[in-house]
């Protein structure tokens, strides 16, 4: 019998199975770090992680918790700075880079910046951090993303680091490295790639149990939907037995510590009609048991949020 997994656990998989041996990645927090410590496991031992802080090569065999923490240099066979490591990737030694975003468009763009107007937006994100230089630099980035149709978008609130910008050659065009750009892009629903000569996204494989409409449904653009759409493996026991007791034995960032699994959904409040991200833990079977935090400002908006958890009738619940 198959062990039950998160969705977090399968982002983790497929992210993993995406690397080359014997190339370099540049790691962000998260599930990244994660999906490095796997494929170096299971997939591909000479990978090098790269981290922004400076740390090259560590064989990962204690978790980091930040790109900036001393795990990150453990072992490592360079130690160097911020500066050094950006530099690394403008002389186009990096192949992969893996990034997270708000906002995604038909051509890969990003958006970590702000939903709405830049001088009067709706939410004020992160912002670009090094996810600029990753995407412009990198030779190949992967893209992790919660499949949502506000997320995947015709056109975005903010560029914030470029894909194929207006597809066709207009990424070489601007001055960034020939063949370089967006790769794939990973979400809870399905792997997405593009096409090689439009470079517009299109769908690749679908994930255990999804089908064809509901990634359609979920996206806010057109997709190229090929004839023959494969479906992903689900995670290996070994993938899941390597995950949970030699990577993140801890439950880190695969569970909290009442053995729960992580995760981030949108709430939309009916009373004050605002919309905020909530960290919530799941159970084994994906139910939503718990809200951690709510990014909601207004104290109306987040009791709501805990009612509708209380009741059951969180719209994210299966």
């Amino acid at each position: 019998m198959k062990r039950e997994y998160t969705p977090t656990e399968l982002l983790i998989c497929l992210a993993a199975r995406l690397f080359e041996d014997r190339t370099t990645a540049f790691i962000g927090t998260g599930i990244p770090m994660l999906a490095a410590a796997l494929a170096r496991k299971l997939y591909t031992p000479n990978l090098v992680p790269i981290f922004e802080f400076g740390g090259v090569g560590s064989p990962l065999e204690y978790l980091p918790r930040a790109v900036g923490e001393a795990r990150t240099f453990h072992r490592a066979i360079w130690a160097a700075g911020i500066c050094e490591i950006m530099e690394t990737s403008q002389r186009g030694l990096v192949e992969y880079g893996f990034l997270g975003a708000a906002q995604i468009d038909p051509y890969g763009n990003l958006n970590t910046t702000v939903i709405g107007s830049y001088d009067h937006p709706k939410v004020r994100l992160p912002g670009a951090g090094g996810g600029n230089d990753v995407g412009s630099l990198c030779w190949r980035t992967i893209i992790l993303m919660k499949h949502e149709k506000h997320r995947f978008v015709e056109r975005l609130d903010f560029l914030t680091t470029p894909g194929y910008l207006e597809g066709g050659d207009s990424r070489e065009k601007a001055g960034l490295p020939k063949g370089s750009g967006p790769y794939r892009v990973v979400t809870n629903l399905a792997v997405l790639g593009f096409d090689e000569k439009t470079k517009r996204m299109k769908l690749l494989s679908l994930n255990p149990g999804v089908t064809v409409e509901q990634v359609i449904e979920n996206t806010g653009f057109e997709l190229i939907i090929p004839d023959q759409v494969e479906v992903n493996d689900p995670p290996t026991e070994e993938e899941l037995r390597v995950l949970r007791e030699e990577i993140d034995p801890e439950g880190f960032y695969l569970e909290t510590v009442s053995g729960q699994a992580l995760d981030f959904v949108t709430f939309h409040c009916r009373k004050s009609r605002k919309t905020a991200t909530v960290a919530i833990q799941r159970d084994r079977t994906g139910r939503i048991v718990d809200v951690l935090a709510c990014s909601a400002t207004d104290q109306e908006c987040e009791q709501e949020c805990q009612e509708a958890i209380l009741k059951g009738m969180f719209k994210d619940n299966p």
